[in-house]
């Protein structure tokens, strides 16, 4: 069983297996929903799991299957977005400091290694403060993506400083390659496996602060998202109650979710190391 999970592909499509199990949830069951499961009494409360609510329901009548994948749907939308923004930002400016070098690389490495030395989640509580400890969604996704595009753009900065330097890279600026034709069909090329890597791993930074955020109330409390979720449940001493399901599901997910991301992440970045060696 070591062997198999030493294996990049066996990790890969196991990862994949279970992202896409969540993003059925997440991303397609809430359009079939019966109703709101955020509209509080619309379901019997505190029902045990039955054929009509597999999961049973909270002490606010919600049926926690349905909000579940509204939970679902919100938080992965969330690491989605915050992910491909700061991949997307990350890569184009590491890529421009480490090929052009000069000015346009001491300008960026200085922001990047700025924003590095500052801890996202004691910024994030500051504004949460500010807000009146109710941050909503767009804020705290603004707020990691400022916070995460440094660290891709740090290690995207250091490939291209190595490659700018070979032979086939200078052969096609004397051939009148344009810079930006050969950062896209040259470079990029070799930290595409990366980037995908760094993406997955944004992806769990996203869920996880904003979970962070909402289970100690400092998040939109309104909005319907795995951190809310167990925000609620604790609010309603669902494990005093025994509602052990209502708590547990949005548990179970963010690590399910994160062992699926985790693998795929790996995965990926195990292909793309073969891939830079054999360069």
């Amino acid at each position: 069983m070591a062997k198999f999970f030493a294996d990049a592909p066996f990790r890969l499509y196991l990862g994949v297996v279970l992202v896409v199990i969540f993003i059925i949830l997440g991303g397609i069951l809430p359009w079939f929903a019966p109703g709101d499961p955020l509209v509080w009494y619309t379901a019997p409360r505190n029902q045990a799991p039955s054929a009509t609510y597999w999961l049973g329901t909270t002490s606010l009548g919600q049926d926690v299957f349905w909000l579940l994948t509204y939970a679902l749907r919100n938080s992965l939308i969330l690491g989605l977005i915050v992910a491909g923004l700061s991949t997307v930002i990350g890569v184009f400016l590491g890529l421009a400091a480490g090929y052009a070098g000069g000015w346009l690389d001491r300008v960026l490495s200085f922001f990047m290694d700025a924003l590095l030395c500052i801890p996202s989640l004691p910024i994030l509580i500051l504004m949460a403060a500010l807000f009146g400890g109710q941050l909503a969604l767009p804020f705290v996704g603004l707020a990691l993506v400022l916070f995460n595009w440094p660290y891709p753009a740090r290690q995207v900065r250091a490939v291209a400083l190595t490659m700018r330097e070979r032979e086939f890279i200078n052969v096609a600026w004397f051939s009148g390659e344009s810079s930006v034709r050969i950062l896209v069909r040259h470079i990029f090329p070799y930290i595409a496996g990366w980037s995908a890597a760094n993406f997955i791993n944004t992806v769990l930074v996203g869920i996880s602060t904003e979970s962070a955020l909402a289970v100690i109330g400092l998040s939109s409390a309104q909005q319907a998202t795995l951190g809310t979720m167990i925000y609620w449940a604790i609010n309603y001493q669902a494990l005093l109650g025994g509602k052990y399901v209502w708590i547990g599901s949005p548990v179970l997910a963010i690590v399910l979710l994160f062992i699926g991301l985790f693998l795929v992440s790996s995965g990926l970045s195990m292909r793309s190391s073969a891939r830079r060696m054999s360069i």
